[in-house]
């Protein structure tokens, strides 16, 4: 009995209920707040909640681990967190450009899918962006965050393709979730294309010499 309590297709099963999904959101929080991708467990949100109501558990729990990475690079692990990012030459450069671009940088990094959003967390904390202009900047995470859950939730489907091939569920209907997942990604790649186009338009223009 204990052992099918504890077992994965048990917990699964308890996440998607009403009490589950909420507990889902600080354990979202914790799992990128430790910097661990945030990629598999968006998915599995789309997986276990369907793709809007995913994206907006996956929305709330991002916003809190970003909270909580973000204050404790400022104001508690401030050593910890340049140590870690002196691997990622791209980050340090954001840290030192953000302060003076504000919300136009967070929100293109934001986008752009070149940055990875745990460790971008601790190196806004490390910057003199204002919270203000951080908050906002979350916004840039939404298009992400919906195709990794239209991903989740077409993965959840494909493994129960049989029940297309039974005729439980039309194959009209599963067809119509491929055409919207790559609706999402074109979407989100033309985002994500205009967002690094900024970028380096932004880097060209501040190496250019004073004059």
């Amino acid at each position: 009995m204990v052992s099918d309590l504890l077992s994965t297709e048990a917990v699964l099963q308890w996440l998607q209920t009403p009490l589950g999904a909420l507990v889902f959101i600080p354990l979202y929080a914790v799992w990128v707040t430790v910097l661990l991708p945030g990629l598999w467990a968006s998915m599995l949100a789309g997986a276990l909640y369907g793709t809007w109501w995913g994206s907006l558990i996956v929305f709330a729990g991002a916003t809190l681990g970003a909270e909580a990475a973000f204050l404790l690079g400022r104001y508690r692990l401030r050593g910890w967190a340049q140590a870690r990012l002196k691997r990622f030459p791209k980050l340090l450069a954001i840290e030192k450009a953000v302060s003076r671009e504000g919300f136009r940088l967070v929100l293109l990094t934001r986008l752009s899918p070149a940055f990875p959003f745990s460790l971008l967390n601790l190196a806004y904390g490390l910057s003199d962006v204002s919270l203000r202009d951080y908050n906002l900047g979350l916004i840039g995470i939404i298009p992400g965050t919906i195709l990794f859950c239209a991903l989740g939730a077409l993965a959840g489907s494909a493994a129960r393709f049989g029940e297309v091939l039974a005729g439980e569920t039309t194959p009209q209907a599963w067809v119509l979730r491929v055409v919207g997942v790559l609706a999402t990604v074109a979407v989100v790649w033309l985002v994500a294309r205009a967002a690094r186009k900024a970028l380096q338009e932004g880097s060209e223009l501040d190496q250019e010499p004073a004059g």
